[in-house]
């Protein structure tokens, strides 16, 4: 038996190395897009918080002018509008996991379940 299987390998020893080194490929190449999709999605997320972060300063800037308006008093209305930012940095460290743990990580499975369908 261990006869026949040195005589296989021995015979065959060609055709194994070619399908060792066609499967390393492969790896290599689903690597590669693994790699790339996950870069992409990286990327794409770093624009996304760099775009909300400007949309939030802003944001804050015209909230601040309008309470200063409203109040009749700048600092008040920037005081106030200090408060409302800290109340959602408040609420978003409570809710961090809920609101980008867990949708982060069920959006990386989804890539990566994609991937073996493709």
């Amino acid at each position: 038996m261990e006869q026949d299987l040195f005589e296989f390998l021995s015979e065959n020893k060609k055709l194994l190395k070619e399908y060792v080194e066609v499967r390393i490929n492969i790896f290599k190449l689903e690597l590669i897009r693994t790699t790339s999709r996950i870069s992409g999605l990286i990327i794409w997320l770093i624009i996304s918080i760099f775009l909300l972060f400007l949309i939030f300063i802003f944001s804050g800037i015209t909230i601040g002018f309008l309470l200063s308006h409203l109040m009749h008093s700048k600092v008040a209305g920037f005081a106030a509008t200090t408060g409302i930012i800290i109340l959602i940095t408040v609420l978003l460290t409570v809710f961090r996991k809920q609101l980008f743990i867990n949708p982060i990580i069920r959006v990386l499975v989804k890539q990566y379940s994609n991937e073996d369908e493709d």
